[in-house]
């Protein structure tokens, strides 16, 4: 993958540019001086969430598989993760998904999906079923403009008489960036708009073999205190990078300039 530049709100012109590794989310603005337009860059939520320190666990996971291995494993996850979360996406929209459906991968590349991925999508379906869940909102872009970061929401639900944020995981484990991301969503979604008063945290494990049901739904505590603390890792770590507009164009156009040729007359 070079880069990726996805229109991912269409109404507010956010675009989203991913790169090997990095990922920024660009917003039209307006300069407050100028007047003038200009965009404004903020990296991703899930990209700030990956400085989060590892710990000693995941550098023993790196040193017995090795770096490339490593990476080829978590870029395969990154593809079923991706696919998984487009079927979802389908099915919470009210579509039917099929063992034979094509998705996109985090390259854009489209396949059939994988018996993996299919299962993964039928314990999201089998957790549905068990807690009827009504989709209040899904995919839709958050943009902290206080913060500099923005991100996409998996979806927003209504469990019971509670407004529940869930992020679909298809990892076995719950670590602690997830937590950071969550967390750094549920403070640009105000649950009165929604018209309740608490919003919960929910992080759902999809394809889980620990347990019969094959799902795990988890609560997390608020950590945005963390996640801002993150942030100042991301920005000492990244200091002065965001896409240059010259490698990102978000649009391309050509206008001619017409000239009307005043001394080419038609001779009467």
């Amino acid at each position: 993958m070079d880069k990726i530049i996805e229109t991912v709100d269409e109404k507010r012109g956010i675009k989203r540019v991913t790169t090997v590794d990095s990922r920024w989310y660009i917003k039209p603005t307006e300069n407050k001086v100028t007047g003038l337009p200009e965009y404004l860059y903020v990296p991703s939520s899930t990209w700030i969430c990956s400085y989060y320190p590892k710990g000693v666990s995941f550098m023993k996971y790196i040193a017995s598989k090795g770096w490339d291995k490593a990476e080829e494993i978590k870029n395969a996850a990154g593809d079923k993760g991706t696919r998984v979360h487009k079927g979802l996406e389908l099915i919470f929209d009210g579509q039917e998904i099929d063992m034979q459906q094509a998705l996109p991968d985090s390259d854009g590349n489209i396949s059939v999906i994988g018996l993996g991925e299919y299962e993964c999508m039928k314990s999201a379906v089998d957790w549905a079923n068990e807690r009827q869940p009504e989709s209040i909102k899904g995919e839709f872009v958050i943009f902290n403009e206080e913060y500099g970061y923005a991100g996409t929401v998996d979806r927003l639900f209504k469990i019971g008489d509670e407004l529940h944020l869930v992020d679909f995981k298809t990892s076995q484990e719950i670590w602690p960036e997830h937590e950071l991301q969550l967390s750094s969503y549920a403070h640009c979604i105000n649950p009165k708009d929604f018209g309740f008063e608490t919003l919960h945290r929910t992080i759902l494990q999809l394809g889980y073999w620990r347990n019969k049901k094959m799902f795990k739904e988890t609560e997390v505590p608020d950590k945005f205190d963390l996640f801002l603390s993150t942030k100042k890792i991301w920005e000492n770590e990244c200091a002065g990078e965001k896409p240059k507009q010259k490698d990102y164009p978000l649009t391309l156009k050509y206008e001619p300039k017409v000239e009307l040729d005043k001394t080419n007359k038609i001779n009467g």
